[in-house]
Formats: structure tokens, sequence, C-alpha cells
């Protein structure tokens, strides 16, 4: 059993000095991620703030976490996952059953025997639902619609704020089946708007929600006649929200949509058949012609 441990700490003191580590590097492991996030939506916009913020939270991780922090980051993209139905939900290697508890435990920072990553448990994640089996006779889907669906779409929501916006789009993707959970689901995107505001120019917000295990990312989409401050240095008030919802493992391909999401709205046109969609189905016809080119 892999695991990593401090001289002089035990019972309690172990596990919450255990639990203080993992949420360090999951605050680290987020942070990384909004700067990727933000070099690909934004390039150069807000990018010192946020390597201040990860040089800071590096430094104050005990020297051996860190070494093998960094090591996985570079390696594989990811350094801490959690746990998902007793498997590691980044390689979906099956842990033992009795790594399983000790990680719930958490007397000790633990690692994946199979990619070595960290391991964390988290018993209130929200997940995808389960959804039935597409009949080999129906054809395959491409483009946008390999993650999303008209189901998503929410045309003209009535906002006043950032939060009644992510709160609604979290309600329905609940009420249509996409989510399990969404109060927690609005929990996480509230946590990650507070780390770095997801809104970027041009009236767009991409806020976003990892570690949704089961299935494969979801793209809600919601436009907004009378905009909202997503973020209270943004420009411009923001009229175009795409909220993704995104397992462990597609982590690394969330940032290749975001730059296909980036690439399509900032062409003004492209913008303006999104915010002229009165229906969920019309507004559903132009996502898939507006990313039929840049999402594929």
């Amino acid at each position: 059993m892999n695991k990593s441990t401090s001289s002089g700490d035990t019972g309690q003191s172990a596990n919450g000095r255990t639990l203080r580590l993992i949420n360090h590097m999951l605050q680290l492991q987020d942070l990384i991620f909004a700067r990727e996030q933000h070099q690909a939506s934004m390039p150069g916009s807000r990018l010192s703030q946020i390597d201040a913020s990860i040089a800071k939270l590096l430094e104050d991780l005990p020297p051996e976490n860190r070494s093998h922090f960094e090591k996985m980051w570079k390696k594989v993209g990811l350094a801490i996952v959690p746990i998902s139905k007793g498997v590691c939900s980044a390689c979906g290697m099956m842990i033992p059953v009795s790594q399983v508890h000790a990680v719930h435990a958490a007397d000790a920072l633990y690692t994946c025997p199979s990619c070595a990553r960290f391991l964390y448990f988290t018993e209130s994640a929200p997940r995808r639902v389960a959804t039935a089996k597409k009949l080999r006779s129906e054809p395959p889907q491409v483009g946008v619609a390999r993650f999303s669906s008209p189901k998503l779409m929410l045309p003209k929501l009535k906002a006043a704020s950032r939060d009644e916006v992510l709160e609604q789009i979290c309600t329905h993707m609940e009420q249509e089946n996409f989510i399990d959970n969404g109060k927690r689901l609005y929990e996480e995107a509230l946590r990650r708007e507070v780390l770095a505001s997801t809104a970027v120019d041009q009236g767009l917000a991409f806020p976003h929600v990892r570690g949704v295990e089961g299935g494969g990312l979801s793209l809600a989409l919601a436009t907004l006649s009378k905009g909202v401050k997503f973020d209270e240095n943004a420009k411009s008030s923001t009229k175009i929200v795409c909220f993704i919802s995104i397992p462990t493992a597609a982590s690394a391909f969330y940032l290749k949509l975001l730059a296909g999401l980036t690439q399509t709205f900032r062409d003004e046109t492209a913008r303006d058949l999104l915010l002229a969609a009165e229906s969920p189905e019309d507004l559903w016809k132009a996502l898939v012609k507006t990313t039929r080119l840049t999402i594929t």
C-alpha cells in the first residue's frame, strides 16, 4: 500500500494534517487548471496573479509532497484524484478494499498503485446520471453533439446575478437527468469562481466543475438578454454562459474544448446568432452551426 506519512503524526492529528494537505493540493491543482484555462481563453490576462498564487501554494507544501506533486503533474497532467466507486478516477485501476478504507480514514497520503497519483476520498461529489447505451444502428455523434444536447440549452435565461445564473443551470442539469446533485454542482461551481473568475471578454463566461464522475463532458449553454457581472473586474457584462461538468479523466480534453469554444465566440456574428435564439431548439441549432468547424 503506497502511502506518505510524517513522523510525529498519530490519530486525529494525522487525520487533520492529511486533510489539510489534500485540500491544499486540490486548491493548487485547481489554480494550475485555472491558469491553463485563462491561457486558452484569454492569453496574458491575469496570468501573473495566478502564477504568484501557484508559486506560494507550491512553496507551502512539504518538500516530499511538493516533489511528487510536481513530478506527477509534469508526467500525467493530474497529481491528485478522487477514488470513485473503488476505482482510481484517472487511470481506472481498481483500488484494493483495504486501501480504499485507508484513503477514507485519511491517516496518511496514499497513491494509486498503478498511476502513482495522490488519492483522496469524496462522498458528496456530483455524478453524471447513467444513460442507456446507444444502439449500434444509431449514427455516431459528432462535434458539439458528443457532449451536449438540446435539453441543455437555456435561451433568454432570467437572472440578476452570477449566482442565480449558476444555480438555474445546475438545477436544470439535474432536472434533465444529466447530473444527480444539482445543489452540490452549484456549490462546486461557486467555489471555482471564488478561486478565479471564469468570465472572459466579449461577454462570455466558461464556469465549470471538475471531478463529476461517470460519463463524459457535459456542456450546458445559457444566454441572457440582460447581462450579469460574473466578475467585477470584467470589461463587460456576461451574456453567454457555457457551463461544463468535467469528469477527472476528461480534464485534458476540456482545454481543447475550451479553445474551440473561445475561437468560435470571438466572432461577433457567432455570438449574435446565439443571443437571437428564442427557443432551446433554435439555440441548439445555432450552437451546432457556429461550432461545426472548431469542435470536431
